[in-house]
């Protein structure tokens, strides 16, 4: 078992983290937590995050970082903190591979770790054809390949399910490994562009801060 949970953006800032942190703990009653993310960058992060460094100091968190940070943001925030996250969690499948993205958490040593790795079966992921003919050559489904290709670029995938058979099937990536070509051809459906939301869309911004009273 591998524990992760996130801090919401309501619970930012020192204090606030401070007892949030304490509350997961108690709620779910460990004495640590594997590792610990701050969900989006607004409102007071940065008074959140040194709430996080001092429980990872303390052992209460085995490692700590952030998700749906964008490069631009990710910089600036390794540049003005002692510890560097050790997790980038953001939106990453064959349509949205975050190229920029991984080339600078592969920069400041921070793993990308992607949500909705099977972009929740938008764009005909799991009928795609160029995913299957892939698929047909290694004998894997579809939601197989995309997994194997994000795992083939250092990413660690997250893909949710309820249903056993597709944990077991989710899980059966690790005995084969896709060429050159396949990894290419994957890389052609890449449309840069999040097929969820973008946190540079201001419209968003005042979506997601609108749900939070900072003051």
């Amino acid at each position: 078992m591998f524990v992760t949970t996130k801090l919401w953006i309501s619970t930012y800032g020192y204090e606030q983290a401070k007892e949030s942190i304490n509350g997961s703990l108690e709620r779910l009653q460990l004495d640590y937590l594997d590792l610990l993310l701050l969900h989006q960058p607004f409102n007071d992060y940065y008074g959140a995050y040194r709430a996080m460094q001092e429980a990872y100091q303390e052992g209460k968190l085995r490692a700590i970082g952030v998700s749906n940070f964008y490069p631009d943001r990710l910089v600036d925030f390794v540049k003005f903190n002692e510890t560097v996250p050790a997790v980038n969690q953001v939106e990453m499948h064959p349509f949205q591979q975050q190229v920029q993205a991984r080339q600078f958490m592969e920069k400041y040593g921070v793993q990308p770790q992607a949500w909705a790795p099977l972009a929740q079966g938008r764009n005909n992921l799991f009928d795609h054809d160029t995913l299957r003919a892939i698929g047909e050559r290694h004998g894997k489904s579809n939601a197989q390949i995309a997994l194997r290709f994000l795992v083939q670029l250092g990413v660690s995938v997250i893909p949710k399910t309820v249903s056993r058979e597709r944990m077991v099937e989710n899980k059966d990536i690790f005995d084969f490994f896709l060429t050159e070509e396949d990894m290419a051809s994957i890389a052609g459906l890449d449309q840069g562009e999040s097929l969820f939301f973008s946190h540079y869309d201001p419209e968003q911004v005042e979506r997601l801060t609108s749900l939070v009273r900072t003051f």
